[in-house]
């Protein structure tokens, strides 16, 4: 006698949709994505995925546990500051609150004096000039690649032919997910003259390509990478006595940005030297040492800014509301997250590495961190992890809270660097909850 096929007990979607369970979740979940959960079961169930008689909690426990959005939070246990990966720099406290307060209607192009149209971002272009006095003015578009991007299109007229920019070829760079930079200027049909060898580029190699087409000088901070050994570059003050004796504008990508020299990373390029040695337009990315949320900062000598915002691909490069007030609170705020991560006190991070690793019974390793994102490449912050299995890594990053470890050589590593002091317990909790499960499954 043939069993009944068991897959022919699944509930129908009108069923299932009449559940109070089902019902109940629609005060917070729209019908489209409903139906879609319940779709999803049942095409799970169908497969032998899911067994019959747990479609009605599975579906039930996928609504009950539903957010408005599909991201899940993570603790930062790899010690890497500006995880690609892991959303780069983290708001702070007010950063966070300024997005709160923008999310409903707020004045981003009223005068509430006149109650006229105003200009959109003036608050956070106030706020980075007050921070990089040495600017004349700022501009903010949505990320460190459109504004090179505008700045290549805007002033690509310059150039009487095709509009060549002059760039080093120890600067011709590929940042994460194989994405070049000489890719994106080339599609504004601009031609790309590579100047000197990857390792040593001089001021004349840039004279002698100067020609009637050139448009530009760029200069390219090698964010992600070093080459070390026999080397040479031409610094932004020789390039602009260079581009002045041409009527030329230099332009100064520095990728991670730096408003000013920090201690900590000596040899990090910033904002401020870069204009006063005399680049017209500096570039730089919101989310990175600057700590605040995804944008590309614009800073430099009145003229050129301006030709890049009165520029009609100005208008579909802009910023939001939200990035602009996160922006503005991270630029006016004293601290943030990234800051105080990069700065944060030795010996208070061993105490608390030592403090969890005798929680949960393992080991302090020293530990190197990074600053990622393309910032200060190979420069070591030294600190301290808790070693565990590297088999410890997988059901961490599964576990509530997610807590993303280094893998490194065999080992599952916990820098507490980047993770909030007040979530050590959870995370100790984690790691008990999960080293309790292998000690079982050995068993």
């Amino acid at each position: 006698m043939v069993e009944p096929d068991p897959r022919r007990s699944i509930p129908r979607t009108d069923h299932l949709l009449a559940l109070p369970e089902v019902i109940a979740a629609g005060e917070h979940v729209n019908q489209a994505t409903i139906k879609a959960i319940i779709s999803e079961v049942q095409t799970a169930a169908r497969n032998g995925e899911v067994p019959v008689a747990e479609v009605v909690p599975t579906i039930t426990s996928k609504l009950g546990s539903r957010s408005a959005s599909s991201l899940i939070p993570v603790l930062n246990a790899t010690g890497i500051l500006v995880h690609t990966n892991l959303g780069r720099a983290p708001l702070s406290a007010a950063a966070t609150q300024a997005v709160v307060e923008a999310a409903g209607y707020v004045d981003v192009e009223m005068d509430l004096g006149t109650g006229k149209r105003s200009k959109r971002g003036t608050g956070a272009k106030a706020a980075l000039l007050r921070a990089c006095p040495t600017a004349e003015d700022a501009l903010v578009v949505n990320n460190g690649a459109a504004a090179l991007l505008l700045a290549v299109t805007a002033l690509r007229g310059r150039g009487a032919g095709s509009g060549e920019i002059i760039i080093s070829r120890g600067e011709l760079i590929e940042i994460g997910a194989g994405f070049r930079l000489t890719d994106l200027m080339t599609t504004t049909g601009s031609r790309l003259r590579e100047v000197g060898t990857t390792n040593r580029t001089h001021l004349t190699d840039y004279a002698e390509a100067i020609g009637p087409n050139t448009s530009s000088l760029l200069k390219v901070h090698t964010s992600n990478f070093r080459v070390e050994g026999f080397t040479s570059s031409v610094d932004v003050a020789d390039l602009r006595t260079l581009a002045d004796e041409h009527g030329l504008p230099l332009m100064v990508d520095l990728g991670s940005g730096l408003f000013t020299p920090d201690p900590a990373l000596p040899d990090e390029p910033d904002i401020d030297t870069a204009l006063r040695a005399g680049a017209d337009l500096v570039i730089v990315s919101g989310d990175k040492l600057l700590g605040g949320p995804q944008a590309g900062l614009i800073l430099g000598r009145t003229e050129a800014v301006q030709t890049l915002a009165k520029h009609p691909l100005a208008r579909a490069l802009r910023t939001d509301k939200l990035t602009l007030a996160a922006l503005e609170a991270t630029i006016t705020d004293a601290t943030n997250p990234i800051h105080d991560a990069l700065h944060i006190d030795a010996d208070h991070l061993r105490k608390r590495t030592e403090t969890l690793a005798e929680a949960v019974g393992a080991t302090v390793v020293e530990h190197d961190g990074r600053v990622g994102g393309g910032g200060a490449p190979g420069v070591p912050l030294p600190g301290w992890a808790v070693e565990l299995p590297e088999d410890c890594a997988e059901p961490l990053r599964l576990a509530d809270p997610s807590i993303v470890a280094r893998v490194h050589q065999g080992r599952c590593l916990i820098d507490l660097r980047c993770v909030p002091e007040t979530d050590d317990q959870r995370v100790a909790d984690a790691i008990d909850r999960v080293t309790s499960v292998r000690v079982g499954d050995d068993d």
